[in-house]
């Protein structure tokens, strides 16, 4: 079970407190740079932080397992649904971040007037004006997440959501369901829509009062899908 960008393990536990009640054992960790862990040792990708759950997966001695991912989780569900899907026996994920959206044309106007402004002083060598440029944009327009990480963290951030994972969903070889918040702003329900006429094997099941966090808004009712889920032949 892997959470989101920003959470800890301590965000799963009610799903995973219901699961064990249903017999199962449920294995979690905090990412590097989240809850517990430390920071990674560089900018991590998405492809590392897979990397990271298969590392974890090898040290419980876990050979396959079924999988539950949260928003970032998710993420790195349709990286193991595609390049290690032999250790997966099924999939569910809620929320799950993935996709591109292609911003409007006003912020795409801003960010593009913003970087030739920045990139001109760095060329007159006017560097203090450049950084403060810099500073006053991301305070103005950065998310919370980008503004509260470190350094390293936030690079990390910037090479997770740039990637797109679409061609990536296309090729997930683990059955798998969606549950989605009709009220997510974060991951808004267009995105669980094209997952789930992406991911060749894929069914979605929204809670339209639910927000980003589907899963804790319902985790009766989660546990139970993922209890059918994993019973089934």
């Amino acid at each position: 079970m892997v959470h989101g960008w920003g959470a800890s393990l301590e965000l799963l536990l009610p799903l995973a407190e219901r699961l064990c009640r249903l017999g199962y054992r449920a294995c979690m960790l905090d990412l590097p740079g989240f809850g517990e862990s430390g920071e990674p040792p560089r900018a991590f990708s998405i492809f590392d932080y897979a990397d990271f759950v298969i590392a974890y997966m090898d040290h419980l001695g876990l050979d396959r397992a079924h999988y539950f991912g949260h928003s970032l989780g998710g993420r790195i569900g349709l990286i193991l649904g595609t390049r290690q899907a032999e250790r997966i026996d099924k999939m569910v994920l809620s929320n799950s971040a993935g996709l591109k959206a292609r911003p409007a044309l006003l912020p795409r106007l801003r960010l593009l007037a913003y970087q030739r402004i920045r990139d001109g002083l760095g060329v007159l060598g006017a560097n203090t004006l450049s950084a403060r440029l810099r500073g006053a944009y991301n305070q103005r327009f950065a998310s919370a997440d980008y503004l509260s990480a470190s350094p390293v963290m936030r690079q990390t951030l910037i090479n997770v959501v740039n990637e797109d994972l679409l061609p990536y969903a296309e090729r997930v070889a683990v059955p798998t369901i969606l549950i989605w918040g009709g009220q997510d702003r974060d991951t808004p329900l267009w995105m669980g829509e094209k997952l789930e006429a992406s991911i060749p094997d894929a069914a979605l099941i929204v809670r339209e009062t639910a927000g980003h966090y589907a899963y804790l808004d319902f985790p009766d009712e989660t546990a139970a899908i993922m209890h059918a889920l994993f019973r089934s032949g």
